[in-house]
Order: structure tokens, then sequence, then C-alpha cells
């Protein structure tokens, strides 16, 4: 059968899935088959077609694929034409304003961390609105209920901006870019190799958007936390701790001053604040049952 006349008749979406499942049960057409072998996935009528389009030929003991070779690699290109048109379907969500603004107003925030002057003013303002909290709770307590407050809003945060669905679709893509290469390279086929790869390229350049779209639930998150830590960096540093908040007793450790090394560099508070954030977070994840994680299903 002539390459032109077999590329013609697998450009039919149903003949083409006619022939892969004959071409896959009789071992890449090794093999002779029946009708029977393939009755349960082809209708009589495709079968027919087949041997009438001349894909089937008769061998005697039964029907074998006609020029094998041409077929599968046939299939092989197309199957690849279509894995690219499926990821290219992979369309990441642009950015609204008001995420973009959020961006802008969490780096003007990060430049609380240098400049006194921004840092104050923030922290200022939050102590005005956690004022009740403080005098109601000892400090160690107020960090706490911080740490639950900005875990449950940053969970949530994340649960509902995350794109989990486009996100698994990229690594799909890139495991099943994987997979396919490597059946290539078994194979020995070179071309396809070679298609691949360049599809790799091509999904290379997609990991800005993939970042933009991880990035997004991030910026709302340290959009809120940050003040919160601004205002505990104010609250301790700044010497505006009551007169008997002078620290923590922790195993080992023992009584250590809020300002003091706990674990290696990091002070008392920060070890303190990042433990009950870390907790919490866990604690509500299990308890409202959120799955944050994007891995690719099996």
């Amino acid at each position: 059968m002539p390459d032109q006349r077999v590329a013609s008749v697998l450009e039919d979406p149903a003949m083409r899935e006619a022939i892969t499942t004959v071409f896959e049960r009789s071992d890449d057409g090794s093999e002779s088959l029946q009708w029977r072998d393939v009755s349960d996935t082809l209708s009589s009528e495709e079968w027919g077609r087949l041997i009438r389009d001349g894909l089937l030929v008769s061998d005697g003991a039964g029907f074998s694929v006609a020029n094998p070779d041409r077929v599968g690699e046939i299939l092989r290109q197309t199957e690849s034409a279509e894995a690219t048109a499926e990821a290219n379907d992979i369309d990441v969500e642009p950015w609204a304003w008001y995420d973009k603004a959020a961006g802008l107003a969490t780096l003007f925030l990060f430049a609380g961390y240098w400049n006194t002057g921004i840092r104050d003013m923030i922290a200022s303002f939050d102590d005005l609105l956690l004022a009740p909290v403080t005098d109601a709770l000892p400090f160690f307590a107020v960090v706490i209920v911080l740490s639950v407050v900005t875990g449950l809003y940053s969970t949530m945060l994340q649960a509902r901006l995350q794109d989990t669905e486009t996100m698994r679709a990229y690594q799909e893509r890139i495991t099943e870019l994987k997979e396919r290469k490597e059946a290539a390279k078994e194979r020995g086929d070179d071309d396809v190799v070679e298609d691949i790869q360049a599809e790799q390229m091509e999904a290379v350049g997609d990991q800005l958007g993939m970042f933009k779209l991880q990035f997004r639930p991030m910026v709302w998150i340290m959009l809120l936390t940050i003040p919160v830590f601004l205002w505990l960096r104010w609250k301790v540093r700044g010497g505006h701790l009551g007169p008997n908040e002078t620290g923590l007793v922790v195993p080992i450790a023992g009584a250590v001053g809020w300002q003091e090394p706990l674990l290696g560099p990091m002070t008392t508070w920060i070890v303190w604040y990042f433990l009950c954030s870390m907790v919490a977070r866990q604690i509500i994840q299990k308890a409202l049952d959120i799955q944050l994680s994007h891995s690719p299903s099996n």
C-alpha cells in the first residue's frame, strides 16, 4: 500500500483509532489477527473498512497490517502531534489588575524590612488593631493567636487561588514527554527523539507561566503576613514589650529572652513564631481537609 494512501486513510480519526487497536494487538503488526481478536473494540463495519482501504491484507492465517513500519511511524507522529496540541492547550490565566496591585503593595511592605520609617508606620497601625489582644494575653499567646489567624487565611488563600488543574496538566505533560522520549530511545527512533526534545524546549518556555501561577497565591499571603511579621519585629526589637515579657522557657535551653539566639542565629521570637505557624497550618489543613499538593496523579 503506497505511503500516501496510508497517510490519507489515517487522517480519519475513526480509522486511526481502529488501526491503532489492531496495531497494538498484533504486536506492532507482526502477527495475524481475526476480527474476533478485536471485536470487543472494533465493529464489523470498521474491520471491513480497514480491509477495503487496504490497511489490512489477508495472509492466509488471518489478516495482517499492510506496511506495518510505515503505519507505526505515522501513528507515532500523530501521537506526538496530538500531545503537542494538547500541551499547548495549557493556558495560564494572566494576572488581573488587582493581582498586580497586590504585588506592588507587597513590594512596598517588603521595604519595611530595611526602611525604619515604613516599618514603624505599618507596625504602629497594626498595634492599634491588635491592642485588645495584647492587653488581654501575654506575648507568647499573642504569637499563637497570630499564627493561627495567619495560618488560616494563608491556607484558605492558597487553596482558593492555586490552580491545581493547570499545574497538574503541566506536570503531567513533562512526565509524558519524558516517558515518550525514553520509549523512543529504546526503539532507536532518532527522529521522534528529536521531535520530543523540541517539545521539551517549548515546555521550558512555559515555566515562566507556571512560576507566575505558583507565585500568585504567595503574593496575597505575603500581603497579609508581612505586616504581622513587621509588627512582631517592632514589638520585640523596638522595646515595646511589657516589663514582664522577657522570654520563654523552652526544653533543654531553659529560660531564654525573646532576642536571644535559640536555633543557630535565629532568635527566640522568630523560632516561636515559625514553629507556631507551621503547626497551625498543619492542623488547619487536616481539620478542613485541604489538599495543597499538585503532584500528578498516578
